[in-house]
């Protein structure tokens, strides 16, 4: 049985990645070892390869966050969890202590979810990040209530397809989707988005007054940050709320005072870990919700394409080219 696992020891882009033979080790009490089977590729574990997250690795570091598998082991203390159980592996964990992508992963107990019973292994693999990240920032974050308008910004992300999804589910009046270019834009509307703006084609501010009636938009979802969020706060209605979860911009943010000021809007920072995985309360109204809609179809992810875990590389070079709409899946089979 093949033991590779993922491993860098410099920060960097994916040439620093490098799949080695590891012993598989032993949970330790409230932990679980997982015979991986697919794992899901996300920014936030990209951007800490590269030293450039909330916090730094230690060399020789693993990578990865996300997956799906079978448990093969069993810690002391665990509870609720077999040997034999289909699993999923959630973000629920430090990236600096665990990592999932290879052929085997311990992970905490607290990061495993029973796999949905109608999702693949990739699939289920490619739903705990984008759809925990989409319920926590509208919904609690962003305390999205039935009949809002909803603006999701670079919305060809796995989260941003997910975010579409959830704000249907929770009865959103209309969901517009950002997008650079028209290539993406017919997939925005097979997600459910009710318009689509391309932003490198006409201007945010013009598009959103247009699309509301130019009463702008009650809740923004937003992953890029920089000096975009002027023209956020600009789409804004009176009384909105402003979600940020993300700086894929990598410039300072400045706060747009004055239209925070003039329209009441409110101006959130959102992470996963912090503001919901850690939040024991919320976190188990949020994936109660999530597993029944994961399990009814409701919510479901799409996957743009899968990549053998010899092609780690070339996986997250695909990840940089921003090409895909939706996850980028790593399987291990040989």
């Amino acid at each position: 049985m093949s033991n590779r696992i993922v491993q860098f020891e410099s920060t960097g882009g994916p040439e620093v990645l490098n799949i080695i033979e590891s012993t598989a080790g032993e949970p330790q009490a409230g932990e679980v070892r997982i015979r991986l089977k697919a794992a899901g590729l996300n920014r936030a574990e990209y951007l800490f390869m590269q030293g450039n997250y909330l916090c730094q690795p230690k060399f020789p570091s693993r990578l990865g966050i996300e997956g799906s598998g079978v448990i093969e082991a069993v810690g002391d203390s665990v509870t609720g969890l077999a040997v034999g159980d289909e699993v999923c592996i959630t973000p629920n964990l430090h990236p600096v202590d665990y990592g999932v992508l290879g052929d085997w992963a311990i992970v905490p107990e607290a990061a495993v979810f029973p796999k949905p019973s109608r999702f693949s292994f990739s699939e289920a693999s490619a739903i705990w990040m984008p759809f925990a990240t989409a319920y926590g920032g509208l919904i609690n974050a962003g305390e999205m209530r039935q009949g809002d308008s909803v603006l999701i910004t670079a919305a060809s992300s796995s989260v941003g397809l997910a975010a579409i999804q959830v704000a249907k589910l929770k009865g959103a009046k209309k969901v517009i989707a950002t997008t650079r270019s028209s290539v993406k834009k017919n997939a925005l509307f097979d997600a459910g988005a009710d318009s689509v703006v391309t932003t490198d084609e006409e201007p945010l501010v013009e598009a959103i007054a247009r699309e509301t009636g130019a009463s702008g938009v009650d809740v923004i979802f937003d992953p890029v940050a920089g000096t975009w969020i002027e023209q956020l706060a600009g789409a804004a209605a009176l009384r909105a709320r402003l979600v940020i979860y993300g700086i894929l911009s990598m410039d300072e943010t400045p706060f747009p005072l004055f239209m925070a000021m003039s329209k009441g809007i409110t101006v959130r920072a959102f992470h996963l870990v912090f503001n919901l995985l850690q939040q024991a309360d919320l976190w188990k109204l949020a994936s109660e919700e999530l597993i029944a809609g994961f399990e009814s179809g409701a919510l479901k992810p799409r996957i743009d394409r899968e990549f053998n875990l010899a092609e780690i590389r070339d996986a997250y070079r695909y990840l940089e080219s921003n090409q895909q709409v939706g996850k980028i899946v790593v399987t291990t089979e040989v």
